[in-house]
C-alpha cells in the first residue's frame, strides 16, 4: 500500500453489499473504535434483511482503490425510498420539494441504518493521505447522487471534523441535540452522585432503589453470557415498544441472532429478571471509549425501570470500563436529570437544486440558532452542582 506522500492512481467504485468487500479489507479502513462502522454489524443488517430493498434501504456503498486494487476508503451509503430510519428529518424538506413539482424520494444517505450515533463517515485507511482521500469520498459522494440522478445526498451523524471539512466543500451544515453523559474520571457510581446537587443525588437514589423495589434483579450480559433465551426475550420486548411506539419495528429476529454470533463482545445486554421471568432488558453497544445505548422495551409499566436499566446501569458500566461517555440514542429531555446533558449532533446534505439548496440553507441556519439557544436554557436544568 502507498504511503501518505504518494499520490498513486485511484478508482472509485460502488458495491451493492457490504459482502462484496472483505471483512478485513472494510475493517482496515473503519478501524475498530466504533462497532456500527464494523463490516460484522453492517453485514448483519444486510444478511438478516432488516436493510434491503424491499425495507427502502439498498446498499451503495462507496469504495476507493489505489492501483494495486487495496482499499484505501471507503463511506457506507444506501439509495432510500423514504426517510424512516435516519433520525435526522427531513419530511418537510421532502412535502416542500414535491409540492414545488420536484421529486425528494429516492435520495442517497451515507449513515448507519437505525442507528443515531455519531462516528466517522468517510472510513480512510491509517497509512493514506487522510485530507485527500477525505476529498476523494466528498467528491464521489456527488458524483453518486448525479449518477443517480436523485435530488440530494446526506450524511448523517458524521464527527464535527467531517462536517466542517464536508461544509467547506458544498454540503450544508446541519445540527441536531442529543443528551449524553460524561465520565468526569468517576472511580464509582457514588463519586458521579457527588457531583450532583444534594436533591438531584437525592432523586436517583430514591429512583434506584424502587426500580428494584418489586424484586427486580438486574444482569449485565457481555460477549458468551448472553444465550439465545436473552435475545428471543429482548427482541420480544423490542418488538412490543416498536409496535407501541412506531408501528413497526426495524429490525427482525435474525438481525439479533447475526448480531450475537458477530459482535457478542462488543454487546451489553441489560435485563431486568422478576421471579425468574425476563420483564425488561436494554440493548447497548461498547465503542473504545463509548458505550452506546440502543433499544430498549419492557413486558409491564414497572416505575423507575426504564431510568434504571438504560441510563444508570449505562453509567455504572462506562464507570467500571473506564469509557469516556454514554450516549444514550435520540430525543429525551428527561435523561438531563439523569446526568445526561445536552449535545450537540451534526449533518450533511448536498442537495442538487439551486432553489431548494438555498432555502434549506435558510432554514438550517434559523434551526441552528434556535438550537443552539434552546441547548443553553437546558443546560440550565443540570443536576450537577454550580461551580464558579
Amino acid at each position: 500500500m502507498p504511503d501518505g506522500s504518494e499520490r498513486a492512481p485511484i478508482a472509485v467504485d460502488v458495491a451493492a453489499s457490504i459482502n462484496e468487500v472483505t471483512a478485513a479489507e472494510w475493517n482496515a479502513c473503519a478501524r475498530a473504535d466504533n462497532p456500527f462502522l464494523s463490516h460484522a454489524f453492517l453485514s448483519a443488517l444486510e444478511d438478516s434483511g432488516s436493510v434491503a430493498p424491499k425495507a427502502g434501504w439498498l446498499p451503495q456503498h462507496l469504495l476507493v482503490r489505489d492501483e494495486d486494487g487495496n482499499l484505501v476508503a471507503c463511506a457506507p451509503l444506501y439509495l432510500k425510498g423514504h426517510s424512516y430510519g435516519e433520525y435526522v428529518f427531513d419530511w418537510g424538506w421532502a412535502d416542500a420539494f414535491e409540492r414545488a413539482g420536484g421529486t425528494y424520494y429516492p435520495k442517497l444517505v451515507s449513515a448507519i441504518p437505525f442507528t443515531p450515533a455519531t462516528s466517522r463517515r468517510l472510513l480512510i485507511h491509517p497509512d493514506v493521505d487522510q485530507a485527500r482521500m477525505t476529498e476523494v469520498l466528498g467528491g464521489a459522494l456527488i458524483e453518486a447522487m448525479r449518477q443517480h440522478k436523485v435530488s440530494s445526498v446526506h450524511v448523517n451523524f458524521p464527527t464535527e471534523t467531517e462536517w466542517s471539512v464536508l461544509g467547506e466543500m458544498g454540503f450544508l451544515k446541519r445540527v441536531g441535540l442529543q443528551y449524553h453523559w460524561e465520565n468526569r474520571g468517576y472511580q464509582t457510581f457514588d463519586d458521579f452522585l457527588a457531583d450532583l446537587s444534594s436533591r438531584k443525588r437525592k432523586s436517583i437514589r430514591k429512583e434506584r432503589r424502587e426500580a428494584l423495589a418489586s424484586g427486580i434483579d438486574i444482569h449485565r450480559l457481555t460477549g458468551p453470557d448472553i444465550e439465545e433465551r436473552h435475545w428471543d426475550a429482548f427482541y420480544n420486548f423490542y418488538v412490543d415498544t416498536s409496535d407501541r411506539k412506531w408501528g413497526s419495528a426495524y429490525l427482525n429476529r435474525e438481525f439479533f441472532r447475526l448480531l450475537g454470533d458477530r459482535l457478542a463482545d462488543r454487546v451489553m445486554l441489560v435485563m431486568a429478571e422478576r421471579d425468574g421471568m425476563l420483564v425488561g432488558g436494554a440493548l447497548n453497544l461498547i465503542g473504545d471509549d463509548t458505550l452506546y445505548g440502543r433499544n430498549w422495551g419492557c413486558v409491564a409499566d414497572f416505575k423507575f425501570l426504564h431510568f434504571e436499566a438504560c441510563y444508570y446501569q449505562a453509567i455504572d458500566f462506562a464507570i467500571e470500563r473506564g469509557l469516556a461517555r454514554v450516549e444514550a440514542g435520540a430525543q429525551g429531555q428527561h435523561k438531563i436529570q439523569r446526568g445526561y446533558l445536552p449535545t450537540f449532533t451534526y449533518s450533511n446534505h448536498f442537495l442538487e437544486s439551486d432553489n431548494f439548496r438555498d432555502a434549506v440553507d435558510d432554514f438550517v441556519g434559523r434551526e441552528h440558532m434556535q438550537l443552539k439557544h434552546e441547548a443553553a436554557m437546558l443546560m440550565e436544568e443540570s443536576p450537577f452542582r454550580k461551580t464558579d
